[in-house]
Parts: structure tokens; C-alpha cells; sequence
């Protein structure tokens, strides 16, 4: 088969399998696009600043590039322990990026941050060497949708296509006729250039199966060629293994099963998920399963082009956190040991990324993941003693105690309780518990290290970031407070109800900023609100952002203020005061002074419903909805890093018209949505938000009929399955 004719056959057999989709009356997962957040924003007016022709803060292993959103576009089920994706630079976010032109291999785990990135595989034919084996590819033979991807490699004439189980990848790779089929593994590399040593193993079992390991993970594999030998070609980096196959028909097609526990595992994991299945059986399933999620919130009205947004956003919100236990419940524990605890195990979330909305749509939706997900938390903090607070700040208190105010019921309260107290009153060490935890209690306020010179990449430890964790920590504590009241522990509740006004220590009422102190309790001088320092008094931000970082007490917050006017002036200036250009890691898509591509800008715009100012809000999320999603030349950019679907949650929730403003108390701040009609399943539970006329002002809101003063409703309100009208003007 030459490759003109090759080229056509895949591009007609992966146009039956989308057709064969689209056919059931336009499903909801025709409506994503796996390749939105896969590209990277290069226009300066896109990212706030221009690029210096010897950038020092981009990309680790390409100066050229500022960051993208890090998607990947591979196959994958929701949570899925398995993503089976291209990568076209190792150390790159998730592995792939848009712009490059050649794929070196396919990961079997990603998730838009520099770890993971196991098990390269690579279909190929002829003679390859370990510095040159990977392939140019074009985007027109090209294609993804949820959970199947395709791609035609040119150097070796092969089409590759995968989807997946929840633990499984399953690869079919069409060789041109006549031409030898070879399989390379480079299990020696995985993404991160920041991984070190990378230890695995290799070994073949019999005439049509494989397996190994790499660091953590363990896989076994069938394939449907016999097994001729396996050798390897090496450099000073990579150590590449070769399987060579006996000739048969096209394709050769790999079902690779993975596990956290052992091969044995893994083994059992092929055999439960796929072993007795077709390619497009398992392509159809996971079309499935994604459809049956994605339909738990169906949308009328809309363009197609807000609707694409919308499924795909979605989509890429519910990937992560991740399977780590094995189909019969089994897995490691943070200390080694193989346990069975009754409960599916995951990955720790990025919290501070997710914690602010993610973590919410995911309790609203998958109630069952997400209880698991804080079984997971629990287990991991009898190792450590500590809950995880991601690499800043303490957001997993309000994820648990969000939940719990939710209804949710499938964890262990007491001792979910227990170790979030810990986490707000025992000091701890490196990533256990708070950092600088004994000066935030003494005091109630976290001072900064002086440093002559910070800059936008001034190192952790060097700096504080004094001001971010003065806040969040306040804000946790408000968290802790409130599950100390559910669970009648009123002298802990008055404790952390007491910290949780905290953040008013770090105000300056004469610049109406949140700003840094030194040890001596004198402000930080020279003092810039719009310089975006990385961990100098803030993390990820700057004065501009964190001043308002209030969610558990936003008349508070006003009140500092001479009046409700002046506050509005302030709020007015930050998104109108120009950004001043300067070039920092993760400081893309600035509006004014919001940056919309990190999270800590995410909460702002509410704000002015405070100070009965909705419609001043709601022109803020337009404009951030609209323009700084489907960035760039390709309409495919974020306006900054997913960061475990962050920002796809952020989209998601404001274009229904529901966003948990303070995700730790259980009621959601109502905006107007994109749609005419939303219905939202909730546990079983379907309840709807209609939009009445096209503006964007809130003239009334009704909720079953009954009218609803303010901008809030609760979350036992809507599991009551009613109508939300929300009526514009």
C-alpha cells in the first residue's frame, strides 16, 4: 500500500468511527475538541508583555515559548489512570505541543505538569538510533475526540491510532504493506526534564507478550503479532528497547494494561478492561462514558462555537485527579504497603489550581469520585499527618468542608476533622502542613524575608510570599470554622472563626492594597501593587489580585474601605489600570490589572455584586469568557495553564450562571448564563437554570417560583430539582 493510499485509508477509517458518532443526532461529545488548550500564545497582546529576544522565564526545555494552557489531546476516560497521548517535546507541560512538527513517542500518562510521561511507545519500520527516531506529522492527518486519537506518522508510513480503558491503552498502528513492524520503547525518559534518574525494567514473557516498569507504575502487554526478538540501540541518554514482530496482517494492534501495585496487576487490569475487546468496541465505550457524563449537563441555545467551548472545557475539567488503585480495589499506600480499603484511589488534585471551582463542579457531578478523592486525602495524611495543601496555601480545608455542607457522606468526617485541625495548628515540615505556621498564630500575619532585589522569579524560601498565605490561611481557617460548627465543636469554631479575619492585618488603608510587612511590622518599602511578583509577598500575583481575596467575608473587606463607592472605584481600577508588561512564568492573558490565565484573579468580578453593581460584573465575565478562551491564531489557547481543568471549571460554571464564589460554604453566586436552558442532573437530581430575554443585567430572580432577594442560592435548594429563572434586562 503506497502512502497516498495508506494516508486516504486512515483518513476514511477514522471519519467512519466520527460519523459513526455523530450519526446518534449530535452527541455531546461531537461537541469536544480534545486539541482546545494544546497551543501556546505567542502575540504579545495576548500575553500581556513582549517576549525578550533572550526570554529568561519560559519554557523548560524550548526558550521560544511562554506558557499555554499544557492540555494534551490523547485518549482517556474521566479520571483515568491511563491518558495515551503524543508527545512532540519531552519536558513540556503535558508533552505535546500544537506548534511542534515531529512526535517522538506515546505517553501513557499526562496531565499538563511536567511529571509523569510513562512508557513511551513509538510504531516504526527500518533502522532508528537513540538520538534520532522520531517522526514529522501533519495536522490534517490528525484528529482526536473524546477518548480515541489518531495520527499518521510520515517518517515511518504508520497510523497511529488509541483509545482507552480506565487503566488500559489500546494502540493500533497500520504499517504500509511490505514493511517490517517494529515497536520502540524508551523507558529510560519520562516528561519531566526535572525527574532525575528514571528506573525501570523490561521483560518478555512469551511469543506475544511484555512487561516492565518504569519508577512507580507497572504495565503488561499483549499484542496480536508474534514476538521475534527484542534488542536495544543506546546514548548518554536514552536507552531505547526494540521489539521486532514477526510479519502478519495490518494492523499490529497493543493492549497495555497498567498498575501503581505490581505486573501481576496489571496483567489483571488488561484482562478485566479490554483483553476480549475490538479497537472500535473500546473507542465506542469510551465515546460512551464521556457521553454519559457530558450529558449531566445539557445545554439549549447558544452558538455552535460556545457550545464546542462549553463540552470540551467540561471535558478537560473532569480528567483529574486520577485512578491510582486497580480494578479489584487494590493499591499502594503512601508507605509501601498493597491495601484494599474499600474505596477507589486517586491522585491528589493540584489544589490550589483546583480548589477554587474545579473541586466543586466535581462534587456536584461525581459525588461517588469525589468522596473517594477525600478517602484518598485521608489515607495520605495517616502517612503524613497532614492533609495535602498543594505547593501553596491550605485549599484542600475548604474542598472537604465544602463537600461535607454539600451532603456529601462517603468519608470518614472525624477524621477528615482531625487532620485539618493538624493542618491549622501544628507546624510541620517542608510540604506537610503550613509553612510558617507558629508566626501566623503568634501574630496573626506571616512577615516577609527582605530581599534587595525580587524580581518575578524570586525563589521559594528566599521569599515568603507573606501576603498569599496570610489570606489563604485566614481563609482556610473559615473552613475549618465552619465544619467545627457542624460538628458542634464551638470552641474550635470561635478559634478559627476568630483567625479567619486575619487578612485584615495585611491591609494598608493607606493604599487601599493588601501589602507585605517586615519582621519589625513595618510595610514593605518600595511598595508596587502591579508588579506580578512569583513568591515575593505574593504567590502567582500581585497586590492588585490578592487585595481581594476575601471570599469568607467580602462586606468585611468593603468595610475597609471609606464606602461602598470607593471600594467600587477600586474594583474599577483594576481592571482598567494597564498591566505593566513585565514578563513572568504564568502571568499570561492580562485584563488590566486580572490576569486570566492563574488562578488567584478567579473570585474578582463578583465582587461587585457586593456593592449592587451585577451588571458590572457580568460585563467582566463576558469579556473573560469571550476573549480569553479560543486564544491565538489557532482559537485553540487558554489565556494561561489549565492547571488540573482550573480554568475549564472557571468557563463551565460561569456560562451556566452558577459559581461558588466561597467554595467551602454551600451556596453559589448566580450570574447570567451563556444559555436559554440549562438542566443540571445533580445525584439523580435535575434541576434547571432558564434565562429570560437577552441582556445582561439581573432585573429578578425566581427560584420555583419564588422570588430570591440578593445573588445567592444554596445547594439544598437546588437538589430540590426546580426551576432557577433568572430574567434579564
Amino acid at each position: 500500500m503506497n502512502k497516498r493510499l495508506l494516508i486516504a485509508t486512515a483518513i476514511v477509517l477514522t471519519l467512519f468511527i466520527g460519523c459513526h458518532v455523530a450519526s446518534k443526532a449530535k452527541t455531546l461529545t461531537g461537541y469536544v475538541n480534545p486539541f482546545n488548550g494544546t497551543t501556546t500564545l505567542w502575540d504579545s497582546i495576548d500575553l500581556g508583555y513582549k517576549p525578550s529576544p533572550v526570554p529568561e522565564f519560559r519554557h523548560i526545555n524550548n526558550p521560544a515559548r511562554a506558557w499555554g494552557a499544557e492540555c494534551y489531546p490523547g485518549a482517556t476516560l474521566p479520571h483515568g489512570m491511563v491518558q495515551a497521548t503524543p508527545v512532540t517535546l519531552f519536558g513540556s507541560g503535558s508533552g505535546y505541543q500544537y506548534e511542534d512538527t515531529v512526535i517522538f513517542a506515546f505517553f501513557h500518562s499526562s496531565k499538563g505538569q511536567w511529571g509523569l510521561g510513562h512508557v513511551p511507545v513509538l510504531p516504526f519500520t527500518g533502522k532508528i538510533t537513540a538520538g534520532n527516531y522520531y517522526s514529522g506529522y501533519n495536522h490534517e492527518n490528525e484528529s482526536a475526540k473524546a477518548g480515541y486519537y489518531q495520527v499518521y506518522l510520515e517518517r515511518y508510513g504508520v497510523n497511529a491510532e488509541m483509545t482507552a480503558t480506565a487503566r488500559c491503552a489500546y494502540h493500533k498502528f497500520t504499517y504500509r504493506s511490505g514493511d517490517d513492524k517494529k515497536l520502540l520503547l524508551n523507558l529510560s525518559r519520562m516528561n519531566s526534564a526535572r525527574a532525575g534518574r528514571v528506573k525501570w525494567t523490561f521483560k518478555l514473557e512469551d511469543e506475544n507478550t511484555f512487561s516492565g516498569s518504569q519508577n512507580d507504575i507497572y504495565f503488561y502487554a499483549l499484542t496480536n503479532h508474534k514476538i521475534e526478538s527484542a534488542d536495544s540501540v543506546a546514548n548518554d541518554t536514552d536507552k531505547i528497547t526494540v521489539i521486532n514482530f514477526a510479519d502478519g496482517k495490518n494492523p499490529l494492534e497493543l493492549k497495555i494494561g497498567f498498575s501503581f501495585v505490581s505486573v501481576e496487576k496489571a496483567k489483571k487490569n488488561v484482562e478485566t478492561e479490554m483483553k476480549n475487546k475490538s479497537f472500535a468496541q473500546v473507542v465506542e465505550e469510551a465515546d460512551q462514558t464521556w457521553e454519559a457524563l457530558l450529558s449531566k449537563i445539557q445545554i439549549t441555545g447558544g452558538t455552535e462555537k460556545e457550545k464546542t467551548t462549553f463540552y470540551s472545557c467540561l471535558y478537560r475539567a473532569l480528567q483529574w485527579p486520577a485512578l491510582r488503585s486497580d480494578a479489584d480495589g487494590e493499591f499502594t499506600d503512601p508507605n509501601g504497603k498493597v491495601v484494599n480499603k474499600g474505596f477507589h484511589y486517586y491522585a491528589a488534585n493540584n489544589i490550589w489550581d483546583a480548589g477554587r471551582n474545579k473541586t466543586v463542579l466535581m462534587g456536584m457531578l461525581e459525588p461517588e469520585v469525589t468522596n473517594d478523592v477525600i478517602n484518598s486525602d485521608i489515607e495520605r495524611a495517616k502517612s503524613t499527618g497532614f492533609l495535602s495543601r498543594g505547593f501553596h496555601g491550605d485549599f484542600n480545608l475548604p474542598f472537604i468542608t465544602g463537600m461535607y455542607l454539600r451532603g456529601l457522606r462517603g468519608f470518614d468526617v472525624d477524621s477528615a476533622y482531625h487532620y485539618m485541625l493538624r493542618n491549622a495548628t501544628v507546624a510541620g515540615e517542608g510540604r506537610n502542613g503550613r509553612e510558617y505556621l507558629d508566626e501566623y498564630i503568634k501574630r496573626g500575619w506571616i512577615a516577609e524575608n527582605y530581599v534587595k532585589n525580587p524580581t518575578v522569579m524570586t525563589e521559594k524560601d528566599e521569599a515568603k510570599a507573606a501576603v498569599s498565605k496570610t489570606l489563604e490561611y485566614a481563609y482556610s481557617d473559615y473552613a475549618v470554622a465552619l465544619l467545627a460548627k457542624e460538628l458542634d465543636d464551638m470552641d474550635n469554631y470561635r478559634l478559627m472563626m476568630q483567625r479567619s479575619y486575619n487578612y485584615k492585618n495585611a491591609f494598608d488603608p493607606s493604599t487601599g492594597f493588601m501589602r507585605g510587612m517586615w519582621e519589625n511590622g513595618e510595610w514593605v518599602t518600595p511598595f508596587d501593587p502591579g508588579y506580578p511578583y512569583y513568591v515575593f509577598m505574593y504567590r502567582e500575583a500581585n497586590g492588585w489580585q490578592m487585595t481581594f481575596f476575601v471570599p469568607q467575608d467580602p462586606e468585611g473587606l468593603i468595610n475597609l474601605y471609606p464606602g461602598k463607592e470607593a471600594f467600587e472605584q477600586k474594583l474599577d481600577s483594576l481592571f482598567t489600570v494597564p498591566f505593566g508588561g513585565y514578563e513572568g512564568d504564568n502571568f499570561t492573558g492580562w485584563f488590566g490589572q486580572y490576569c486570566a490565565g492563574n488562578q488567584p484573579s478567579q473570585g474578582i468580578a463578583y465582587m461587585y455584586c457586593f456593592v449592587d453593581k451585577q451588571e458590572k460584573c457580568q460585563e467582566k465575565l463576558d469579556i473573560l469568557m469571550n476573549k480569553y478562551y479560543n486564544m491565538g491564531k489557532e482559537g485553540l489557547a487558554y489565556a494561561g495553564m489549565d492547571d488540573d481543568g482550573g480554568l475549564s471549571a472557571w468557563y463551565v460554571l460561569n456560562a451556566i450562571g452558577l459559581y461558588p464564589f466561597s467554595p467551602a460554604d454551600p451556596d453559589y453566586i448566580i450570574t447570567v448564563p451563556i444559555f436559554d436552558k440549562v438542566v443540571f442532573n445533580m445525584n439523580n437530581i435535575p434541576f434547571t437554570i432558564r434565562k429570560v430575554n437577552k441582556g445582561r443585567k439581573i432585573s429578578n430572580i425566581a427560584y420555583d417560583g419564588k422570588e430570591i432577594k440578593g445573588y445567592f442560592i444554596s445547594h439544598d435548594e437546588l437538589k430540590k430539582g426546580k426551576e432557577l429563572m433568572i430574567t434579564t434586562e
